[in-house]
């Protein structure tokens, strides 16, 4: 176990913490609508070089080499069985397929920033177990340092009784206490700037930091449509007639919730989630770009799983997936969601009929599901899958910069289509 001074250490930077994020929170609304800016260099984070298991189904170790010493937090959750370990921001150079395999009571684990400053790792354990001890090592003797948890097999319910009363899962439903939101969920205007009244584009690169989202040929997903996302803020703001947010210009982990709440909070004209989706091998095969709206019923089966693989982005970073309360539980807000569900499937077509002029779409290129990402009742949304990355043609096309300079320009055609005639609109009618 951490000693006495580390964790005295360790709650010292936890309030230092609280004491800096309000004013980090009030700034990153700015600085998601410019260009990313020079970050920090890597080499002032901590690099953590390797990680392994060992053990076996009673009991596991992992081991994480790092250049230096860090404080940590380990949680266990329940339905599913994980344990998450909450470290300061980490250089992760692990080698390609680190924690797809397990080995003992771990499943799996991956890696990533959750939030600017923290990183998490998350395991998928096989059954209920217990963090026996955690402790970091410090380097010495010509070896790294270390970061050590080992993990207990134990039954179900002396599981549930280890955990804290909000954690247990016949209270609340594997929950983890998630970082401060990384947009903030209103950001009041500073008071020397004046609104330009130019309509609000939001664009949504899936995943990131932690959540890779799908996976192949070395290629992930987050990657693929951050750049995707932003070669579209380019082409927008190069018209000068939108101001353009994104959730994330950077490969960090946004809460769901969060990214509608960027929409909402800036009473967003149009929001665009990018995604490249991946068929199960199993499945076959599949291709071309396709758009989703929401509804409350899956078109087809591969919706449903698609909403389902996007819905778990939160699980997959440890969060909290309770369902949050709505702001306005009455008719107006049903009646403001049809109007809007009718506004973003105006927009689909519209997006459809361009792109399929540039890009190859899928055999079914508009379909619906309850995507979590798109239940801004106020402001029209869709999801777009760029691609599949288990297809090989599509992964080459989504790797080509030709290819998402065509697709970009489809897309910012429709989005100039839609707003011009929206926005007309709206203005006659006021």
């Amino acid at each position: 176990m951490a000693s006495r001074a580390n964790q005295r250490i360790l709650l010292g930077c936890v309030l230092l913490c609280a004491a800096v994020l309000p004013c980090a929170d009030s700034s990153r609304l700015k600085a998601a609508e410019s260009r990313p800016q020079p970050t920090v260099a890597s080499a002032n984070f901590p690099t953590a070089s390797a990680a392994r298991l060992a053990g076996d189904g009673k009991q596991t170790r992992f081991i994480l080499d790092i250049d230096q010493a860090v404080t940590f937090r380990a949680v266990t959750l329940a339905d599913p069985y994980r344990v998450v370990v909450d470290v300061p921001q980490v250089n992760f150079q692990l080698p390609a397929g680190t924690g797809a395999a397990g080995r003992g009571l771990v499943k799996a684990f991956r890696y990533g920033l959750v939030m600017p400053g923290g990183s998490r790792i998350v395991f998928d354990l096989a059954g209920p177990a217990k963090i026996a001890n955690s402790y970091v090592v410090e380097a010495a003797n010509g070896q790294p340092a270390r970061l050590v948890l080992e993990l207990e097999e134990v039954e179900r319910s002396a599981f549930v009784a280890s955990l804290p009363p909000e954690n247990r899962p016949e209270l609340r439903p594997a929950i983890a206490d998630p970082p401060p939101a990384t947009v903030p969920a209103s950001a009041p205007p500073d008071a020397g700037q004046k609104a330009d009244g130019r309509a609000v584009v939001v664009i949504d690169p899936g995943h990131g930091g932690i959540d890779n989202g799908t996976q192949s040929s070395g290629e992930s997903e987050k990657n693929l449509v951050l750049a995707f996302g932003l070669a579209l803020r380019e082409r927008l703001e190069k018209t000068g007639k939108y101001r353009v947010v994104m959730t994330r210009d950077d490969d960090t982990f946004i809460p769901l919730n969060d990214r509608v709440k960027v929409a909402r909070s800036l009473k967003a004209a149009l929001f665009v989630s990018i995604h490249a989706d991946a068929l199960p091998r199993a499945e076959g095969d599949a291709q071309g770009a396709t758009i989703y709206t929401l509804s409350d019923k899956a078109s087809d089966a591969e919706a449903q799983r698609l909403a389902d693989a996007e819905n778990r982005a939160d699980a997959i970073a440890g969060f909290n997936l309770a369902e949050e309360p709505t702001d306005v539980a009455d008719i107006l807000i049903d009646l403001t969601q049809r109007e809007t569900r009718t506004f973003s499937s105006r927009f689909a077509r519209l997006l459809m009929g361009e792109m399929k002029s540039t890009v190859r779409m899928h055999k079914h290129p508009l379909k619906s599901a309850g995507f979590r990402v798109l239940k801004a009742p106020d402001v029209p949304s869709v999801l777009v899958e760029i691609g599949y990355v288990s297809n090989k043609g599509d992964l080459e096309h989504l790797v080509s910069e030709g290819w998402r300079s065509r697709a970009v320009g489809s897309m910012a055609q429709a989005i100039d289509g839609f707003l011009a005639k929206r926005l007309v609109t709206a203005g006659s009618s006021n």
